[in-house]
């Protein structure tokens, strides 16, 4: 007589089937991802062991260690990228962010035009970042620009101020470019964040004599705490690889005025054909954008925490 089938067996290829098959409908995803990004990284980062110009050879030559790390840090052009980063990353995300919540708590409010203006708000966001910076560039034109001829007819006294061929303010005009698309899409994030929290919380705080300022400040904001960490270090790493707006808005000029490491990156490894230096620097942004991200992770435990 032959065996009965092993149920075992059965039950172990059931179990390997079960197990397989959530990575077989990942894997393209993960394909994606592999050739797209962990790919380029992993060739970056050996690139920036090996001296390669493009001008030289057309592939990587002899391995020289930290080399180009440590002309980074040894290059003031570098540490010129980082402060302009450090500059546009801060007051970037403070006004995209405190604008973004000014803008959340004037719409919280039923009215007949709020859900209009509340679809609207994903408009500027929705306009691609290099469209962006050319629309800026064209409107703040001295010769044909409507917002140079707006704000000259409004206050007078800006008539000389050359708005992309001054430091300040090209370094300012570009801070602009990114409130003016981010805000009001943080808005929207705040405004999911509002409708979370019961109508019962804050009616008892007026209750107990809250006025409106002691209501956001002890109500409001604690709750929407988690919400504005994530906020700002989602914006926070889009300020450190902003790039496209820098190139059609200012070039990174005037001079290195507006010149972020993105911009300082590409400019060595396609103006210069420094490929290997420029895997340093574009390595380094990556090491920045993982500080952020562990900052993010600390800061979110302690305050579930609390």
């Amino acid at each position: 007589m032959t065996a009965p089938p092993s149920t075992g067996g059965r039950r172990g290829r059931g179990a390997l089937q079960r197990v397989g098959v959530p990575y077989l409908h990942l894997a393209p995803a993960l394909l994606a991802i592999g050739l797209t990004t962990i790919y380029p990284l992993i060739a970056a980062l050996i690139n920036s062991f090996r001296h390669w110009r493009l001008n030289e050879t057309r592939g990587p030559q002899e391995f020289v260690g930290l080399d180009q790390y440590s002309r980074a840090f040894g290059e003031e052009t570098f540490f010129n990228s980082v402060l302009v980063t450090a500059q546009f990353t801060v007051l970037s995300v403070v006004l995209s962010v405190g604008l973004g919540l000014g803008i959340a708590l004037v719409l919280n409010r039923a009215t007949r035009l709020s859900a209009f203006t509340k679809a609207l708000l994903i408009l500027p966001f929705a306009v691609a970042p290099a469209l962006k910076g050319f629309s800026w560039r064209f409107m703040l034109n001295p010769d044909y620009g409507v917002y140079d001829r707006m704000i000259n007819s409004i206050f007078p006294f800006t008539e000389d101020i050359d708005w992309l061929g001054s430091p300040f303010w090209a370094l300012f005009v570009l801070v602009l470019t990114e409130v003016w698309g981010w805000a009001p899409l943080i808005a929207l994030m705040f405004l999911g964040g509002l409708g979370s929290i019961s109508p019962e919380i804050r009616a008892a705080a007026r209750v107990d004599g809250a006025n409106p300022w002691q209501e956001f400040w002890r109500v409001t904001f604690p709750l929407l705490r988690p919400l504005i960490l994530i906020v700002v270090f989602l914006k926070a790493v889009f300020s450190v690889k902003v790039f496209d707006q820098v190139v059609t808005t200012t070039g990174g000029g005037p001079g290195r005025a507006t010149e972020t490491m993105n911009f300082y990156a590409y400019a060595q490894g396609f103006n210069f054909l420094d490929i290997g230096y420029a895997s340093a620097v574009s390595w380094l942004i990556v090491l920045i954008l993982g500080v952020l991200a562990v900052a993010y992770l600390i800061a979110m435990s302690k305050q579930e925490e609390k």
